[in-house]
């Protein structure tokens, strides 16, 4: 169903093999994007936060619907609850260990580890295909949040306005790409925002992640960033480098004229 391929590139990979890549995946009628090998690549990794800043707010008591029906207004193709159900909780932390044992000291825990932990080591519901995760899924009817939630995740007196919901969705997803674009890890903004529409839903209306960024203006975008990561963590703080670059006032397109 999904319409990108990754093509990874390795320190040795010969533009011989890259080209063989890309018409193999012309001849599959997908669209490819070419990206350096790193943990998670690109789409993978940018993804992640979207799944994980969904599961931040839950933590935090914010109504479980409000975080899928604000994600999905943003423009997502689904909530970060249900998304974490598809890939399922169980594979989420199985990468999760998987990078805790090879990072050791440098492994830097998600914000949403415990309770990743928790759904499939405590609660045993670790995904829909095994039939219970954030969600119930009956065998006669449609799926819907588990009610239990409210129990584990009681609800904020204060909840956010679907503003907020909505820009902490999308700032964290851009930040992420901007991330990788500054590691290498994508080289041109094109491939960065293609591989976010088409890779996993990042909404089209905005023309992708790094496009986001130019359109809200870069010095904007690092200004609320700066105010999120005030408000809801470090992991909102932008790099010496995109901070650099807002300063500068260069945007990820170079502008026509």
């Amino acid at each position: 169903k999904m319409p990108l391929v990754e093509i990874i590139v390795g320190k040795k990979t010969s533009e011989e093999t890259i080209a063989r890549a890309l018409d193999y995946v012309g001849q599959l009628r997908k669209t490819p994007i070419v990206v350096n090998d790193s943990r998670g690549f690109y789409t993978s990794r940018c993804f992640g936060t979207f799944v994980y800043e969904g599961i931040a707010m839950l933590q935090e008591g914010v109504s479980p619907a409000l975080i899928e029906n604000g994600s999905k207004m943003a423009g997502m193709p689904v909530g970060p609850l249900a998304v974490a159900d598809e890939v399922t909780i169980d594979l989420q932390w199985k990468v999760i260990k998987q990078t805790e044992a090879d990072l050791g000291r440098r492994f830097d825990k998600p914000v949403a580890y415990d309770t990743v932990q928790k759904f499939v080591e405590v609660l045993k519901r670790p995904g829909k295909r095994f039939g219970a995760g954030f969600y119930e899924y009956p065998a006669d009817g449609r799926k819907f949040l588990w009610p239990g939630l409210a129990e584990h995740f009681p609800l904020a007196h204060e909840q956010p306005d679907v503003e907020e919901v909505k820009k902490r969705v999308l700032y964290r997803q851009a930040l992420e790409a901007a991330r990788c674009m500054e590691e290498g890890v994508v080289t041109t903004p094109s491939e960065a925002d293609l591989g976010s529409i088409l890779g996993w839903g990042y909404p089209a209306w905005t023309g992708g992640t790094l496009s986001f960024i130019d359109t809200v203006g870069i010095r904007n975008f690092v200004a609320e960033c700066d105010r999120l990561a005030k408000k809801h963590g470090k992991r909102f703080k932008p790099s010496k480098w995109l901070r650099e670059r807002a300063e500068r006032n260069e945007p990820f397109y170079p502008v026509a004229g």
